[in-house]
Protein backbone atom coordinates (compact mmCIF):
# COMPACT_ATOMS: atom_id res chain seq x y z
CA UNK A 1 0.00 0.00 0.00
CA UNK A 2 2.14 2.65 -1.43
CA UNK A 3 -0.45 5.44 -0.19
CA UNK A 4 0.45 7.24 3.52
CA UNK A 5 -3.21 7.44 3.65
CA UNK A 6 -6.46 5.23 3.74
CA UNK A 7 -9.49 6.41 1.46
CA UNK A 8 -13.24 4.57 0.81
CA UNK A 9 -14.45 6.29 -2.14
CA UNK A 10 -17.00 3.20 -2.39
CA UNK A 11 -20.08 5.73 -1.66
CA UNK A 12 -18.74 8.43 -4.35
CA UNK A 13 -22.09 8.85 -7.13
CA UNK A 14 -20.95 6.14 -9.97
CA UNK A 15 -21.17 8.95 -12.25
CA UNK A 16 -18.15 10.87 -10.53
CA UNK A 17 -16.00 8.47 -12.46
CA UNK A 18 -17.54 9.03 -15.40
CA UNK A 19 -17.02 12.14 -15.47
CA UNK A 20 -13.21 11.69 -14.22
CA UNK A 21 -12.78 9.70 -17.40
CA UNK A 22 -13.96 12.77 -19.51
CA UNK A 23 -12.25 15.10 -17.98
CA UNK A 24 -9.35 13.11 -18.83
CA UNK A 25 -9.79 13.12 -22.29
CA UNK A 26 -9.83 16.60 -22.46
CA UNK A 27 -7.04 18.06 -24.39
CA UNK A 28 -3.97 19.54 -22.56
CA UNK A 29 -4.96 17.51 -19.49
CA UNK A 30 -1.41 16.43 -17.81
CA UNK A 31 -0.85 20.68 -17.73
CA UNK A 32 -3.73 21.16 -15.60
CA UNK A 33 -4.12 18.24 -14.09
CA UNK A 34 -3.85 20.02 -10.58
CA UNK A 35 -6.01 22.68 -11.14
CA UNK A 36 -8.61 20.01 -12.25
CA UNK A 37 -8.11 17.85 -9.29
CA UNK A 38 -8.68 20.44 -7.02
CA UNK A 39 -12.08 21.53 -9.18
CA UNK A 40 -13.38 17.89 -9.29
CA UNK A 41 -12.66 17.31 -5.33
CA UNK A 42 -14.70 20.43 -4.55
CA UNK A 43 -17.75 19.63 -7.19
CA UNK A 44 -17.95 15.91 -5.84
CA UNK A 45 -17.11 17.18 -1.93
CA UNK A 46 -14.66 14.46 -2.20
CA UNK A 47 -12.59 15.64 0.81
CA UNK A 48 -16.61 15.77 3.29
CA UNK A 49 -16.49 12.10 2.12
CA UNK A 50 -13.66 10.69 2.26
CA UNK A 51 -11.73 12.90 5.18
CA UNK A 52 -9.25 13.16 3.33
CA UNK A 53 -6.45 16.74 3.65
CA UNK A 54 -7.13 18.59 0.00
CA UNK A 55 -3.35 17.68 -0.58
CA UNK A 56 -3.85 13.74 0.40
CA UNK A 57 -7.04 14.05 -2.08
CA UNK A 58 -4.96 16.50 -5.06
CA UNK A 59 -2.69 12.79 -4.98
CA UNK A 60 -5.38 11.01 -5.33
CA UNK A 61 -7.58 12.60 -7.88
CA UNK A 62 -4.12 13.13 -10.12
CA UNK A 63 -3.15 9.31 -9.90
CA UNK A 64 -6.93 8.61 -10.77
CA UNK A 65 -6.75 11.22 -13.71
CA UNK A 66 -3.42 9.82 -15.10
CA UNK A 67 -4.75 6.20 -14.74
CA UNK A 68 -7.74 7.32 -17.17
CA UNK A 69 -5.20 8.82 -19.38
CA UNK A 70 -3.06 5.82 -20.23
CA UNK A 71 -6.62 3.77 -20.33
CA UNK A 72 -7.30 6.02 -22.97
CA UNK A 73 -4.04 6.09 -24.99
CA UNK A 74 -3.51 2.59 -24.63
CA UNK A 75 -7.30 1.37 -25.49
CA UNK A 76 -7.00 0.66 -29.53
CA UNK A 77 -3.51 -1.13 -29.08
CA UNK A 78 -5.04 -3.13 -26.20
CA UNK A 79 -8.25 -4.25 -27.60
CA UNK A 80 -6.00 -5.80 -30.75
CA UNK A 81 -4.65 -8.25 -28.74
CA UNK A 82 -5.01 -11.95 -27.94
CA UNK A 83 -3.51 -13.08 -24.77
CA UNK A 84 -4.03 -11.32 -21.69
CA UNK A 85 -3.91 -11.57 -18.08
CA UNK A 86 -5.56 -10.37 -14.95
CA UNK A 87 -3.97 -9.22 -11.60
CA UNK A 88 -5.96 -9.00 -8.78
CA UNK A 89 -4.81 -7.23 -5.72
CA UNK A 90 -5.10 -9.78 -2.50
CA UNK A 91 -6.17 -7.54 0.11
CA UNK A 92 -9.68 -7.36 -1.92
CA UNK A 93 -10.17 -11.03 -0.82
CA UNK A 94 -13.59 -11.33 0.98
CA UNK A 95 -11.40 -13.21 4.40
CA UNK A 96 -7.28 -12.06 4.94
CA UNK A 97 -7.23 -15.67 7.24
CA UNK A 98 -7.43 -19.37 7.18
CA UNK A 99 -11.23 -18.78 6.05
CA UNK A 100 -10.29 -18.15 2.62
CA UNK A 101 -9.26 -21.16 1.13
CA UNK A 102 -6.76 -19.69 -2.03
CA UNK A 103 -3.69 -21.73 -2.57
CA UNK A 104 -0.78 -19.35 -2.56
CA UNK A 105 2.38 -20.47 -4.93
CA UNK A 106 5.12 -19.00 -3.42
CA UNK A 107 6.93 -19.73 -6.80
CA UNK A 108 5.10 -17.20 -8.58
CA UNK A 109 4.13 -15.39 -6.38
CA UNK A 110 0.13 -15.43 -6.70
CA UNK A 111 -2.87 -16.70 -5.08
CA UNK A 112 -4.99 -19.44 -7.15
CA UNK A 113 -9.16 -18.26 -6.44
CA UNK A 114 -10.87 -21.88 -4.92
CA UNK A 115 -13.71 -19.50 -5.36
CA UNK A 116 -15.69 -20.54 -1.70
CA UNK A 117 -17.23 -17.23 -0.82
CA UNK A 118 -20.26 -16.77 -3.72
CA UNK A 119 -19.96 -12.94 -2.54
CA UNK A 120 -16.11 -12.57 -2.52
CA UNK A 121 -15.16 -9.64 -4.77
CA UNK A 122 -11.95 -11.64 -5.73
CA UNK A 123 -14.14 -14.78 -6.73
CA UNK A 124 -16.64 -13.06 -8.95
CA UNK A 125 -13.73 -10.94 -10.76
CA UNK A 126 -11.56 -14.24 -11.44
CA UNK A 127 -14.62 -15.61 -12.42
CA UNK A 128 -15.45 -13.38 -15.08
CA UNK A 129 -12.39 -12.71 -16.49
CA UNK A 130 -11.78 -16.37 -17.39
CA UNK A 131 -15.31 -16.29 -18.71
CA UNK A 132 -13.73 -13.81 -21.27
CA UNK A 133 -10.48 -15.81 -21.66
CA UNK A 134 -8.19 -14.34 -18.99
CA UNK A 135 -5.47 -16.05 -16.71
CA UNK A 136 -5.87 -14.58 -13.53
CA UNK A 137 -3.18 -14.04 -10.83
CA UNK A 138 -3.72 -12.53 -7.25
CA UNK A 139 -0.98 -10.93 -6.36
CA UNK A 140 0.35 -9.66 -2.98
CA UNK A 141 2.32 -6.94 -5.11
CA UNK A 142 3.28 -5.14 -8.02
CA UNK A 143 6.62 -6.86 -8.26
CA UNK A 144 6.08 -9.83 -9.40
CA UNK A 145 4.26 -8.82 -12.42
CA UNK A 146 6.79 -7.92 -15.07
CA UNK A 147 8.24 -11.65 -14.30
CA UNK A 148 4.55 -13.21 -14.97
CA UNK A 149 3.84 -11.00 -18.01
CA UNK A 150 7.23 -12.28 -19.64
CA UNK A 151 7.20 -15.93 -18.82
CA UNK A 152 3.60 -16.05 -20.11
CA UNK A 153 3.79 -14.25 -23.37
CA UNK A 154 1.16 -12.13 -22.56
CA UNK A 155 -0.08 -9.02 -24.88
CA UNK A 156 -2.43 -7.71 -23.12
CA UNK A 157 -2.44 -6.75 -19.23
CA UNK A 158 -5.23 -5.81 -16.81
CA UNK A 159 -3.69 -4.61 -13.37
CA UNK A 160 -6.40 -3.56 -10.35
CA UNK A 161 -4.36 -2.02 -7.29
CA UNK A 162 -4.51 1.26 -5.44
CA UNK A 163 -4.00 4.57 -7.74
CA UNK A 164 -0.39 4.88 -7.15
CA UNK A 165 0.77 1.37 -7.67
CA UNK A 166 -1.51 0.99 -10.44
CA UNK A 167 0.28 3.99 -11.97
CA UNK A 168 3.47 2.96 -11.60
CA UNK A 169 3.00 -0.34 -12.79
CA UNK A 170 1.59 0.47 -15.69
CA UNK A 171 4.59 2.80 -16.22
CA UNK A 172 6.42 -0.59 -16.35
CA UNK A 173 4.43 -2.61 -18.04
CA UNK A 174 4.25 -0.24 -21.13
CA UNK A 175 8.17 0.23 -20.61
CA UNK A 176 7.88 -3.36 -21.64
CA UNK A 177 5.80 -2.90 -24.48
CA UNK A 178 3.05 -4.05 -23.61
CA UNK A 179 -0.66 -2.79 -23.88
CA UNK A 180 -2.36 -2.24 -20.48
CA UNK A 181 -5.79 -1.09 -18.81
CA UNK A 182 -5.25 -0.14 -15.04
CA UNK A 183 -8.67 -0.24 -12.10
CA UNK A 184 -7.66 1.70 -9.57
CA UNK A 185 -9.33 0.65 -6.21
CA UNK A 186 -11.66 2.62 -4.79
CA UNK A 187 -11.19 1.62 -1.05
CA UNK A 188 -7.75 1.18 -0.06
CA UNK A 189 -6.04 -0.43 3.10
CA UNK A 190 -4.60 -3.97 3.92
CA UNK A 191 -7.45 -5.79 3.47
CA UNK A 192 -11.14 -5.22 2.59
CA UNK A 193 -10.42 -3.09 -0.33
CA UNK A 194 -12.70 -2.34 -2.87
CA UNK A 195 -13.08 -2.09 -6.57
CA UNK A 196 -16.01 -1.68 -9.44
CA UNK A 197 -16.85 -4.84 -10.80
CA UNK A 198 -18.84 -2.82 -13.27
CA UNK A 199 -15.26 -0.70 -14.25
CA UNK A 200 -13.80 -4.34 -14.13
CA UNK A 201 -16.32 -5.40 -16.99
CA UNK A 202 -15.77 -2.53 -19.16
CA UNK A 203 -12.10 -2.88 -19.42
CA UNK A 204 -12.51 -6.55 -19.92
Amino acid sequence: MPYKFTFDLSKIPRFFFAELAKVSYQKNMHKKVSKTAQDMIKKFKIQEATGLDLSDAVVLMQDFLDIQAKNIIQREKFVQTRRRVLFLPHCARKHMDNQCRAVFDASIPSYKCAGCSPDCLIRRASAYAQSKGYDVYIVPGGSCIAKIVKHGQYEGVVGVACGEEARMSADMIESLGFACQGIPLVKNGCANTIFSMDTLAKIL
